[in-house]
């Protein structure tokens, strides 16, 4: 861990992702095997050459707020020891081979996941709140943040932009990543955006102002759409949210992939977060990973964990290391981007 720290992670050797999943479980061995989730196929009858390219998004828990903020009261302070905690989230990233991945409270950026990941092929970049509530815990390790990682085999940076969300003409506390990315194999422009909205009830029109500030910056960034475009997030906002339906109804086309894993493919998932605190039970539909639906197709999503799975004292627990799940999907370009609808 010290020589993590100290050397520049750009100059250490590649790692093989087996060998690290190895020490994790290694690491993991006295706690419960990792749930099994199925990724459901939802391709249409559409011939792609090319692989699909895999986006994870992850509201991970940051470390500093689930041992001194969170208060979750059914879950025991040994399930959230670092040292454990950071394999299960390695687990569950390393499981799934994400091409890019989208992350959310991470608050150990510089000493786990930049070292690591680099040397797994990713290309790094986090963002830190400016007034990250991190900070107000004892022995707390910095701020957290959004941090966006893609594989360099795959794509070819050719824009990023760290934007720091406006409401009511007033900068926040919330952040967004923007990175336009060339497809090495399709010779494709597209753009990733990660973002965290403001948390808690009565902050809706706050949501809602940061939201189209968002999608105001996502629209240049696009040229009005002409650049497709995937978003994920914590958003902090249920369907029913004036934000949602601003994402919904933008002119930069947008539909929430994992809607189509409903029957009639209009309704988002029952819940994406679900916990206990001393105020009581929480679950909700908070995280989202929307797509320029007139360029992208969804080849298929990742299933949600069940609640027979999530068993009875909730997130977090020693079987999964956040409050939040983890959405995976595939995407494919449109054969014909220039269809809009």
């Amino acid at each position: 861990q010290d020589c993590l720290e100290q050397l520049d992670s750009a100059q250490l050797d590649p790692i093989d992702p087996k060998d690290l999943l190895e020490e994790c479980q290694l690491v993991l061995q006295k706690r419960p095997p990792r749930f099994q989730r199925n990724f459901v196929n939802l391709k249409k009858n559409t011939a792609s050459n090319h692989r699909p390219i895999r986006v994870m998004q992850w509201n991970i828990l940051a470390q500093a707020l689930g041992e001194g903020k969170d208060n979750f009261v059914q879950c025991p302070m040994e399930a959230l020891k670092w040292e454990e905690r950071k394999c299960l989230i390695l687990e569950e990233i390393l499981a799934y081979k994400p091409d890019i991945l989208c992350l959310q409270e991470v608050d150990h950026y510089f000493d786990t996941f930049e070292p690591l990941l680099s040397r797994l092929g990713y290309q790094c970049t986090f963002f830190p709140k400016p007034w990250s509530p991190c900070l107000d815990v004892e022995c707390n390790n910095g701020p957290d943040g959004c941090a966006l990682f893609f594989l360099k085999e795959r794509f070819e940076l050719v824009n990023s932009a760290n934007i720091r969300l406006t409401a009511m003409k007033l900068k926040t506390n919330q952040v967004a990543i923007a990175q336009t990315l060339k497809c090495h194999e399709t010779g494709r422009l597209f753009c990733i955006a990660v973002t965290h909205l403001k948390a808690r009830t009565g902050w809706e029109r706050f949501r809602s102002a940061q939201g189209c500030d968002l999608l105001q910056n996502l629209k240049n960034i696009t040229q009005g759409a002409k650049i497709p475009l995937i978003v994920c997030g914590d958003f902090n906002a249920e369907p029913t949210e004036e934000v949602y339906r601003e994402f919904s109804n933008s002119s930069l086309n947008l539909n929430s992939a994992y809607k189509l894993l409903s029957p009639d493919g209009q309704s988002e998932p029952p819940y994406t977060t679900w916990k206990i605190r001393p105020s009581g039970e929480c679950r909700h539909t908070l995280d989202y990973i929307w797509y320029s639906q007139h360029a992208l197709n969804v080849n298929s999503a990742l299933g949600l964990l069940t609640e027979e799975q999530i068993g009875p004292n909730r997130l977090p627990s020693f079987n999964y290391p956040s409050d939040h799940l983890s959405l995976v999907c595939d995407f494919s370009f449109n054969q014909d981007p220039d269809r809009l609808l």
